[in-house]
Formats: structure tokens, C-alpha cells, sequence
């Protein structure tokens, strides 16, 4: 069973051998664990929200990922992690087969809806050879709560076991050709070549207010093809969530 909560100390060690993988659809059918119901009005960044006591429903805008290029390899990276005020470049997940790079921020009600999920998803996946980061892009000119003083309360309070770094230039989300949060791009690495991109679609069909259930379905699947030999299949559908919030002077 695969428990949320249990989170290994954020990134401690980066060396794991990769084990056969089972799905990890498997444990996850087997928790209960689940994003709880809140039962007070909020806003985010000025968006109202509906808040009834059984489901949440989000208005807010929906940003769907922009078509990558499959195969296209990872760009360079060096960027700060708040949390613990070491810099993070790709070279440091070289020994590692698989690399998850996710954009995501504090704020968003998309990425609100999986965070737990997701962490539950990467301690699975990282005892397997899995090697996770996370990027927020956003700016904090409009969207201070975003801030890395805050990205490092977040990465503790949900006790992330990876690095969760702040790109307050956007170069970076440019690279990537992120556009949304949450954003997924999975790359594997075949020896000395450099990590190619094999995936880059959504979590899973589940959104705030669509009452379909978080499996992690999509993601995970893609994740057990790459750590089990097995070629991606290409047709995946695009994430959807929040637009990244560009600098108010270089929008895109």
C-alpha cells in the first residue's frame, strides 16, 4: 500500500536502483486516502469558489498544455530549491534512468486538487528509479502567495521528496514550453544520451469540480512503460489547470 504521508526526507539521497515495477494503480486502489472536503468560503487570487460540503467546485480559468515534441531532449536547468537554499541543476539527476519534471505552483485550484496525490505518486515511483523535480514559474508581482518563503511552507507541509524549485526568471517554463500548472513532462534516458522527452500529458481525467475520481492513471502508466523497457504510447491527452502567471511586463 502506498500511503501519503509517509514522505522520504525531500531528496536526501539520489541513488536508486531500479526494482520491476508493478502498477502503481494496484496500491493506489487499495488506500482510501483522499483530498479532503473544505467547508468554508475561500478565494483564490480574486476567483470566487463554491464550496458546497460534499464536492468543491472551481470556477477559475483552464489552461490547457501546448503540443511538445516527443523525443526532444530535457533542457538545462540551475535553479534555486527555497526549502533548503541549495541550486539544482539537470546534471544532478544524470544517474537516474526515468526524470519527472512537473510544473506547479501553491496557489492553483488544479494543482490544490492532486497535491497529495502527487506525493503519494512520486514516493512510489522514486523507490523504483524514478527521479522527481518541481518547478514553479509564476510570477510574484501578481501572485505573491507563489513566493518561495511559501514554496518552502508548502514543501514541508506536505512533506515533498523532491526538490520544488523557484524560477523567478520564467526562463526556464519558456524551455519547457510550460504553459500551465499542473504541467507533467516525463523524460528517460538510455546510458550516456541525453534524457528525451516521452511523455507529456495530464495526471489523470480527474479535475476539481468533475467528480471523477484521482487515480493517477495516465501519468502512471507512462512512468511503469519507461521503467519496464516499454515504448510510450503517443497518443496523450494534454494537462489542464491554471495559466502560469507571467511577469506583468513579458506576457506571453
Amino acid at each position: 500500500m502506498v500511503s501519503i504521508g509517509t514522505a522520504i526526507p525531500p531528496h536526501r539521497a539520489l541513488s536508486a536502483p531500479i526494482q520491476p515495477s508493478f502498477s502503481f494503480l494496484s496500491a493506489w486502489s487499495s488506500s482510501s486516502s483522499r483530498m479532503g472536503c473544505f467547508l468554508s468560503p475561500l478565494k483564490f487570487n480574486g476567483v470566487s469558489v463554491s464550496l458546497p460540503l460534499k464536492r468543491m467546485l472551481i470556477r477559475a480559468a483552464r489552461t490547457e498544455s501546448k503540443r511538445v515534441s516527443l523525443g526532444a531532449k530535457a533542457p538545462h536547468f540551475q535553479l534555486p530549491e527555497p526549502l533548503t537554499g541549495k541550486t539544482w541543476t539537470l546534471q544532478d539527476f544524470e544517474a537516474y534512468p526515468v526524470l519527472l519534471v512537473m510544473f506547479i505552483c501553491n496557489h492553483c485550484p488544479f494543482v490544490k486538487h492532486l497535491k497529495k496525490d502527487i506525493v503519494k505518486l512520486s514516493n512510489f515511483y522514486m523507490k523504483k528509479g524514478l527521479a522527481v523535480v518541481a518547478i514553479s514559474s509564476n510570477s510574484i508581482t501578481t501572485h505573491p502567495q507563489d513566493g518561495p518563503e511559501f514554496m518552502a511552507e508548502e514543501a514541508k507541509l506536505y512533506g515533498y521528496p523532491f526538490p520544488y524549485l523557484y524560477d523567478e526568471s520564467q526562463d526556464v517554463a519558456r524551455d519547457f514550453g510550460a504553459v500551465c500548472t499542473p504541467q507533467f513532462f516525463l523524460f528517460k534516458k538510455d546510458g550516456r544520451r541525453p534524457f528525451e522527452l516521452v511523455y507529456y500529458g495530464q495526471f489523470d481525467d480527474s479535475r476539481p469540480s468533475n467528480n471523477v475520481p484521482i487515480t493517477g492513471r495516465d501519468l502512471s502508466l507512462a512512468i511503469d512503460n519507461v521503467l519496464s523497457g516499454q515504448p510510450v504510447p503517443p497518443d496523450q491527452k494534454p494537462s489542464a489547470g491554471c495559466s502560469i502567471k507571467w511577469h506583468p511586463e513579458a506576457r506571453m
